[in-house]
């Protein structure tokens, strides 16, 4: 690995980003270039569930979205300082992705809001309900909006549950990006996904229920432990 292979997915595809041309489809096209030039290897445990609106995953480190949608366009809810990113903070924005200040109510209404819109229009997501990285002991608080949103909608859901025995896998928010870029390009990194059976809104008598099914769906299990 090297940053030379890191930085290739995102030049080659500059005309689109520029343009935002197809902006989904482009983000999935180099999230599965990064990934592998980023040396991570996914293990896949069940079945990937492209028919399901909703997927949602723990959420470990800042490659997550980029292994989830190096498997199928779809948008998200990010923290708003990528939108200011030159470039692909434009094409972000047009990709669908809803971004969002966690400390601010105004801002969370409007990024559910959007969420909400997207769903209702055909748009496959993906949610991290915890709304930050972890190092994988426990589930943080969720933030349970959006998984009511798509309670009211009445849609189904995939729980995705991941894991990696590479213990520089996690990124929290007390650490710096370049030194884990450059731990990542050292190593091969594996991380597991395990592609649970999705949970229907009609099987859960209210929205509590149908999040902490999301919860124990995703509670970690062996640690590190593929």
């Amino acid at each position: 690995m090297s940053w030379p292979g890191v930085l290739w997915p995102t030049f080659a595809l500059l005309p689109e980003l520029a343009a935002g041309v197809a902006p989904q489809p482009g983000l999935h096209r180099w999230a599965k270039r990064l990934l592998p030039a980023l040396g991570v290897q996914v293990e896949l445990e069940g079945i990937l569930r492209r028919d399901i609106p909703l997927w949602v995953a723990n959420h470990l480190s800042w490659v997550d979205p980029v292994l989830l949608m190096s498997l199928r366009p779809m948008g998200t809810i990010a923290k708003g300082e990528v939108q200011s990113y030159p470039l692909l903070g434009r094409w972000a924005r047009k990709s669908g992705i809803h971004f969002v200040d966690r400390q601010d109510p105004t801002s969370r209404a409007a990024a559910l809001a959007t969420f909400s819109a997207s769903l209702k229009g055909g748009r496959d997501m993906l949610l991290f309900p915890e709304g930050t990285t972890t190092r994988g002991e426990r589930l943080a608080p969720f933030y349970d909006g959006g998984l009511r949103v798509a309670f009211e909608l009445g849609l189904p859901a995939q729980p995705m549950r991941l894991s990696s025995p590479a213990p520089h896998y996690p990124w929290t928010g007390d650490e710096t990006l370049l030194p884990h870029l450059r731990t990542l390009f050292a190593t091969r990194t594996l991380v597991a996904l395990e592609a649970q059976e999705p949970l229907h809104p009609r099987d859960y008598p209210d929205a509590a229920t149908w999040v902490q099914a999301f919860r124990s769906a995703l509670e970690p299990r062996s640690p590190h432990v593929l």
